[in-house]
């Protein structure tokens, strides 16, 4: 019964719902402000850290070796930005979601999750400290090519473990059970010749009403994941649309073409950063670039320069995307399905339909919705 109500159910066509539209734009307006709000504390932290001799002080406390002196100030420093900015974590990632109808989740769930995150970056951050100072002090002139092979290592590794590892420990993960729906999608997987090793379901409903889907995973692990949130309130050619989307990714290899662009940009970061470091250490009052007391420099010129490139990886995420709707659209040949899903998708995420020209180009790693239509529509007029 099930499986038959599933394959039949009938969905209203949706339209732009401009009441959510008003709140999509208030809600992403708030969340601008305050993403540059903890920006401008943490460059305010650093800078006072660097400029006003704290970083020297606070370094010479320690008569350890120069790694643990860098990973211990590492950990200092992330406390106190941690505490600083704890009232604005609260609110952007709690108060803020839960007023707009984003987030269910409860807050003993979130503070467990945030813990979690913490842990995590606590770890894997300390161990990057201690080995790029370990390659400063020791490979001081091809520090940036060794940092960046390691790069490269910890991204390949976390993108084969996170949907066995990581992603359960936010969301139950569990295949997709045998069903109507189920069938379609591989057949719809077959038609396309892509091996995907199986579709999981994500638990959003117990944190969140979003809907979304994503290929996640290298080699083995490779799975196209899909929330219970987008099954439970999706027609099934909608579903099947979104899950070509994902196929799309696969099978344009979306995954190996944008860690090539990302290891690229990388590279060129990490040159510029060895020039810039090794150029301003001595004038600023550190003994070299392996000295502990440079890290909040170091960290400071690292995000800048991957701030300032972000447009770029993004321009070329946004062609991706386009490109993998385009593939959606000419495997199922089913226009409508694209427009009532994105429409959907947009309503119920809050995702700003329309933003400006300026803001997409800076901050968005998707097309916008007109974008994606449009899109559709021009390719059922070719049809």
């Amino acid at each position: 019964m099930e499986e038959t109500s599933l394959n039949q159910k009938l969905i209203e066509d949706p339209v732009l719902d401009p009441e959510k539209q008003k709140k999509a734009l208030e809600y992403a307006g708030i969340r601008r402000r305050l993403g540059f709000l903890d920006t401008g504390i943490t460059l305010i932290l650093l800078l006072i850290l660097v400029f006003a001799g704290v970083s020297k002080w606070f370094a010479g406390l320690f008569n350890w070796p120069e790694i643990a002196t860098a990973v211990v100030f590492f950990l200092v420093v992330i406390a106190g930005h941690e505490v600083m900015t704890s009232p604005l974590s609260y609110y952007r990632g709690f108060t803020l979601p839960h007023r707009y109808g984003i987030s269910i989740q409860k807050l003993k769930s979130w503070l467990g999750d945030l813990a979690k995150g913490g842990a995590i970056g606590i770890v894997l951050g300390s161990a990057a400290v201690a080995v790029v100072y370990a390659f400063l002090l020791y490979f001081p002139e091809i520090w940036w090519l060794l940092a960046w092979v390691l790069m490269l290592a910890v991204s390949i590794l976390m993108s084969i473990i996170a949907p066995v590892f990581l992603v359960p420990l936010f969301y139950k993960v569990k295949p997709l059970p045998d069903s109507e729906l189920k069938t379609r999608l591989e057949k719809l997987a077959q038609k396309a010749g892509a091996k995907v090793h199986g579709i999981f379901v994500l638990e959003f409903s117990s944190k969140e009403t979003s809907a979304n889907a994503a290929l996640m995973g290298l080699g083995r692990t490779r799975r196209i994941v899909i929330s219970d949130t987008l099954i439970q309130q999706y027609s099934t050619p909608e579903i099947e649309m979104v899950t070509a989307h994902e196929i799309g990714h696969h099978m344009d290899r979306d995954i190996f073409r944008m860690f090539i662009v990302q290891s690229s940009v990388s590279l060129v970061v990490l040159k510029i950063l060895d020039v810039v470091l090794k150029t301003t250490v001595t004038p600023l009052g550190f003994s070299g670039i392996g000295d502990p007391a440079a890290l909040p420099w170091l960290v400071l010129l690292f995000g800048a320069l991957l701030t300032l490139t972000s447009p770029l990886t993004n321009g070329y995420t946004r062609h991706l995307e386009s490109q993998a709707d385009g593939y959606a659209l000419g495997l199922t040949e089913d226009s409508r399905a694209f427009i009532n899903a994105m429409t959907r998708l947009v309503n119920q995420n809050l995702g700003v339909a329309r933003p400006p020209r300026w803001e997409e180009v800076l901050f968005y790693d998707h097309p916008s919705y007109y974008n994606r239509i449009e899109q559709a529509r021009k390719f059922e007029k070719g049809r």
